[in-house]
């Protein structure tokens, strides 16, 4: 599996995450309460308070981010009911039945209201079971390609990734790409959902822990004061790792941690000693809850490392290859 199809079955998966009854890992039902199904815009229906920036933040007056309360109203769409039932109907009870995921701490999910899920990457299949196991809608950012594909195809690509409420980021440029994600995940949050990250920036190449990229997790949590709830996948790399074709059926596991509380920090999302020391923190909590070796550098380092290494194992045996057949001609 490429990394595109990878990236786009792990999109289409978080249409699994509503449902009626909360915190039971239940995959079907939609809630008629007060909050509702989530919608088509990504937010459940009703009301209530998150934390907003006013504009004396720390990039105009260099203090401290003061923060008020804001009420918010949303309503959910038709058209998204029916994807995420859709959704559920189809992958949610064949994943659970197949696979038969084991959960840990489900409690931990707020039933209502804003938070960031970190959660460590082993496998395209994370963003598969790890929405299919919560009852709420966990919102991830999709590449901006999703939406502007020319053609047919492009057109139910673009329909399909808006109907669950995905959030397009031009990907365009490192730094861009990573303010447009940022700026994603504030208004998910401000709109009292629940945003998912992978703070290691990518799937770990080993199965190892890597070191946590400071930018989108820390500032999309100090910039708004929500709660981070450390999520540990176990063992999804089992279930088809590279090169397999064919999934193993297997039990996957999920661990949720208690949410942690960084509101000491609001406002100070500029400094970037502030960045490491939260991310850390957290990476610190995913590493207790997977039971990981931790490695103190990023994933995408250690890739670099083990491709490097690869391509010279191959050049390595081509020379020798080439050194026996010179010496025996």
């Amino acid at each position: 599996m490429t990394e595109k199809d990878a990236d786009l079955s792990a999109l289409m998966a978080v249409g699994l995450g509503s449902g009626k009854d909360r915190h039971r890992g239940l995959l079907f039902g939609c809630d008629s309460g007060a909050f509702g199904c989530a919608g088509a815009d990504g937010v459940r229906e009703g009301t209530f308070t998150v934390r907003d920036r006013t504009d004396t933040d720390q990039g105009r007056s260099g203090g401290r981010t003061p923060v008020r309360d804001k009420v918010v109203t949303t309503a959910h769409g038709r058209h998204g009911e029916l994807i995420y039932g859709a959704m559920k109907f189809s992958l949610g009870g064949s994943l659970k039945l197949a696979f038969r995921p084991w959960v840990e701490g489900l409690e931990n999910i707020p039933a209502e209201g804003p938070a960031i899920l970190a959660s460590n990457h082993l496998s395209f299949s994370d963003s598969f079971f790890l929405p299919a196991v919560l009852d709420r809608k966990v919102t991830f950012i999709a590449k901006a390609e999703y939406f502007t594909t020319p053609g047919v195809k492009g057109k139910l690509t673009a329909a399909f990734f808006k109907g669950v409420g995905q959030l397009p980021v031009d990907r365009s440029g490192a730094r861009g790409a990573g303010e447009a994600a940022i700026k994603a995940g504030i208004e998910v949050i401000e709109g009292g959902g629940l945003f998912g990250i992978y703070p290691e920036g990518t799937r770990s190449p080993d199965g190892r822990l890597y070191r946590g990229k400071p930018g989108g997790l820390a500032r999309v949590a100090l910039a708004t004061g929500a709660p981070v709830i450390p999520v540990a996948m176990i063992d999804t790399e089992k279930i088809q790792p590279p090169g397999k074709v064919v999934p193993k059926l297997m039990r996957p596991g999920i661990r949720i941690g208690k949410p942690l509380d960084f509101t000491r920090y609001q406002g100070m999302e500029g400094d970037r000693f502030i960045l490491r020391s939260v991310t850390d923190e957290v990476m610190y909590e995913i590493m207790k809850l997977s039971g990981q070796e931790y490695v103190d550098i990023y994933a995408t380092a250690a890739k670099r490392q083990i491709a490097d290494a690869e391509k010279a194992a191959k050049e390595a045996v081509k020379a020798e290859i080439a050194a026996r057949e010179e010496s025996g001609a």
